[in-house]
């Protein structure tokens, strides 16, 4: 029992730690070891505390400046970058202006001209990338723009001045010009691809009622809530809102009416967080073969539900949207083109490009597995609408390709069910079969 009583006490601690963080004010600055010595905790249970903070976007970590409180913002459908952002990509130190790092800005100038030719580019909100030309850094300041200065150079203290006046962060970073855009240009894609990520936080039904149940409650308030509502599957919650339970019309077939419905209920449910991928949702309830996740917060209560229709309708919505920011699978995919050969089969041709090469220069095996699971994926969606979950596959790989080698990726489905298939898949080259695979798989 010492050892319940020890993690209740964490848990209290753990929480009074959190809710503190949360009644600070904006810009006030956090310590670990103070937060450690003012609530008598260790500087572990200190640290996760604030670390949890930083995941909700409560606190931000700044390099020179330390962990403070920062105003909560939505989360943005569009992919500015934030000047703390940039700072970070690009190992900066802020020189001036350091009330301003969390402003969005809206376009890059690279000053890589005179200056008054510079300075037509500049506007409000952008980020001038110049090196050690102070007459330019003082322009675009005066102009609202942020500086980011490249070579490690510093500028004068009236720039810092006005900088900090007018709340426009001066970053320095020690790299030149050319580096410091690549590392940007890197950064953009990244959040290009996490944005074409849907999670469970972007079908999550905010907007709507969620209807559960308390451990307490009978199965005749459980019957009358459905006769309200028409579901018939609810979470139950305790006094804190976290989810204790499931239960649906199934579980209470027999059922006395005056019976409590923690007695028939679904114990420890299955639950999920908002910033996990709709897909890896839709996997769990696949595997565990159930129709309700209950999304909870990083203090465990329940903000809502999510049920497998709801995880379908999203993926449906996702394939139709646009795809930006390509990810290394799509690149290397997009080299192959489905056609049909002379049996009618669709089959994949490409060729084996310097990208797809290991440190022995032939093709690598991990490329060659994602280019079959890629075939055989778009062999199934001829036949079945849905998403394709693999519970196993077999590679054997029978010859090494080389850098050009011109090759066939031929699937051929053994078996197709509702929810099962089974695909066999060989890559041919120059007639020889290289690669032989049977992948096995779920069907979403």
């Amino acid at each position: 029992m010492a050892m319940d009583r020890d993690s209740a006490d964490y848990k209290t601690k753990y929480e009074q730690v959190a809710q503190y963080i949360r009644s600070l004010g904006v810009g006030t600055k956090i310590s670990v070891r103070e937060i450690a010595r003012d609530f008598n905790i260790s500087e572990g249970t200190a640290y996760r505390a604030i670390k949890e903070a930083e995941n909700q976007g409560l606190v931000s970590t700044r390099r020179r400046i330390g962990t403070i409180r920062v105003e909560k913002k939505e989360v943005r459908q569009f992919d500015r970058l934030t000047f703390a952002e940039i700072a970070d990509i690009v190992e900066g130190v802020v020189l001036g202006g350091a009330e301003g790092l969390e402003k969005t800005l809206n376009k890059f100038v690279i000053g890589a001209m005179q200056l008054e030719d510079m300075m037509k580019y500049v506007e409000p909100g952008c980020l001038l990338i110049v090196g050690n030309r102070v007459q330019a850094h003082l322009g675009a300041v005066g102009r609202g723009a942020g500086i980011l200065i490249t070579g490690g150079f510093d500028t004068t203290p009236e720039v810092k001045e006005l900088a900090d006046e007018l709340k426009l962060p001066i970053i320095s970073s020690p790299y030149d010009t050319f580096t410091v855009a690549t590392l940007i240009n890197r950064a953009i894609e990244a959040r290009l691809i996490k944005k074409k990520i849907m999670l469970v936080g972007d079908i999550l039904r905010k907007n709507t009622q969620v209807y559960s149940l308390k451990e307490n409650n009978t199965i005749k308030d459980m019957l009358k809530l459905m006769e309200q509502t028409g579901h018939t599957r609810y979470p139950v919650v305790d006094d804190k809102g976290r989810p204790v339970g499931v239960i649906t019309a199934k579980d209470i077939i027999g059922a006395k009416t005056n019976q409590s419905i923690d007695q028939c209920m679904t114990r420890n449910p299955i639950v999920i967080r908002p910033e996990v991928s709709v897909s890896s949702a839709g996997h769990k309830m696949l595997w565990e073969g159930i129709e309700l996740l209950p999304v909870v917060d990083a203090d465990g209560i329940m903000i809502g539900i999510i049920s497998r229709k709801d995880v379908l309708k999203a993926m449906q919505d996702f394939h139709r949207q646009p795809q930006i920011g390509e990810t290394f699978e799509v690149q290397i995919w997009s080299g192959f083109e489905g056609e049909r050969d002379e049996k009618g089969r669709l089959v994949f041709r490409g060729s084996v490009t310097p990208q797809m090469m290991n440190d022995e220069g032939t093709a690598s095996e991990g490329v060659l597995a994602t280019l079959i699971n890629r075939a055989a994926y778009r062999t199934v969606l001829e036949r079945k609408k849905g998403d394709l979950i693999v519970d196993s596959s077999s590679h054997y790989y029978l010859i090494p390709l080389q850098i050009d080698d011109e090759i066939e990726i031929v699937p051929n489905v053994i078996e197709l069910s509702r929810r099962f298939c089974k695909i066999e898949v060989s890559v041919m080259c120059k007639g020889a079969c290289a690669v032989r695979s049977m992948i096995t798989a779920r069907i979403l």
